[in-house]
């Protein structure tokens, strides 16, 4: 019949030629290489997929390997019972959480591993930073408080119940040196009316170990930095720095720019901003391994209230999808006083800074004049977006233009940014 298949050519006829038979496929139900592949392509697939079920399993006990082996190494200390029984009230805010305000503080400390940096005795904070994050974690600020602030510092509280005596006129600093990080929490919640979440005190050699886990932040530095009484020797030039010369750049203060800590305010927090674009840019905060190692750097020259690791960690992990212009660092409003040269006080638009942080409220376009934001560090898409200025009201701020004036790119070259 015509439909039927021709029948097998007898072993005298010629077969197929090796074209042909390369395009026909193979119907004679022999055992072949052709029947083997896709045995071995299931075997290949199974042998990966276990792999990477293997691999999953390692670096999730590794993570957690890591992170119980860290965090006996956190140094909690909670300092709630120096805080008084006056402590400010919380205001309510409607959010997804609550919003966050964690109080940084550095210390000066020359005792312990990587901390003896000159012959100068130490023990006191010139760093003091109020971190603010929303309760939506939309938006999050950072408040540096010069230490040269003269304030009323109210009467702190020993660990052992004793009570230091309350100063007027005090430097700011000052709180730490006699008291420790609970009377500069103390001085703080007592002036500003904030109630402070957690604190975080972190030594020098925690800087550098935090530095040196991201592989250094670049910066541009307009002017030889030369400080020999310090032990600080920094050619000028952009570049990544880490370890010890990172350090000695955010210390540097009378021989760079007008010798200031206003100056040095601004250069610290143009490094912190860089810190953070590199970390969320670099994908830190997506993967858990690599949060617990950033955070593991100087996991032994922490000091904090957080009660574990996975705390901690969390705090971080909320940066992750505020965008880079939302992370802001401001200096609270100043004068220099009149009464005592070389010290600063406190404007009266302080206070409307410290009714923002009660309510949960984004910074005015005000309180933003010369605002330093993640978003300026060089490298991101919109440089100088979202820094607002000085405007004629105390409303809500909007996005400045991505195009930075000539006055703007030179106060962010003075704080190390070449934008």
């Amino acid at each position: 019949m015509p439909d039927e298949q021709p029948a097998q050519p007898e072993p005298s006829q010629p077969g197929p030629s090796r074209a042909e038979a390369r395009r026909k496929p193979d119907t004679r139900g022999r055992s072949g290489r052709r029947k083997g592949r896709p045995r071995r392509r299931h075997t290949v697939a199974r042998v990966l997929g276990a792999t990477v079920v293997v691999l999953a399993m390692v670096t999730g006990l590794s993570v957690v390997f890591l992170y119980r082996s860290l965090n006996g190494d956190l140094n909690v200390d909670d300092l709630d019972p120096q805080l008084g029984t006056d402590r400010p009230t919380a205001a309510p805010v409607e959010g997804p959480q609550d919003p966050l305000n964690i109080l940084v503080m550095g210390d000066d400390t020359r005792e312990g591993a990587g901390n003896d940096i000159d012959q100068e005795a130490g023990g006191g904070s010139d760093t003091t930073i109020l971190f603010h994050l929303s309760a939506d974690r939309e938006n999050a600020y950072g408040v540096s408080i010069p230490r040269d602030t003269l304030v009323d510092r109210p009467e702190c509280y020993t660990e052992d119940g004793d009570t230091i005596p309350a100063e007027s006129g005090a430097m700011w600093n000052v709180a730490y040196s006699v008291g420790g990080p609970a009377c500069t929490m103390r001085q703080f919640e007592q002036l500003t009316g904030i109630k402070l979440d957690n604190y975080v005190v972190v030594d020098f050699q925690g800087f550098q170990d935090m530095v040196d886990a991201i592989d250094g932040v670049e910066v541009c530095i307009p002017e030889d930095i030369s400080d020999p009484a310090h032990g600080i020797n920094i050619p000028a030039g952009t570049r990544e720095i880490e370890g010890k010369e990172a350090l000695n750049y955010v210390r540097a203060r009378y021989t760079l720019g007008d010798g200031s800590d206003i100056g040095r305010i601004k250069r610290q927090q143009a490094f912190i901003a860089a810190m953070a674009k590199k970390v969320v840019s670099g994908n830190v905060l997506a993967r858990p391994d690599r949060v617990v190692n950033f955070l593991g750097a100087a996991i032994d020259s922490l000091t904090t209230d957080f009660e574990n690791l996975w705390q901690l960690g969390k705090v971080g992990y909320s940066f992750q999808h505020i965008g880079l212009d939302n992370i802001k660092f401001i200096t609270v409003p100043f004068q220099y006083s009149e009464v005592d040269p070389g010290r600063v006080e406190w404007l009266p638009e302080a206070e409307r800074l410290w009714q923002r942080v009660i309510n949960d409220e984004p910074l005015s376009r005000r309180l933003q004049a010369g605002v330093i934001t993640a978003g300026d560090v060089p490298g991101t898409s919109n440089p100088g977006e979202g820094s607002g200025g000085a405007g004629p009201d105390d409303g809500p701020s909007g996005s400045a233009s991505p195009d930075v004036d000539p006055e703007r790119a030179a106060e962010l070259e003075a704080a190390g940014l070449c934008a």
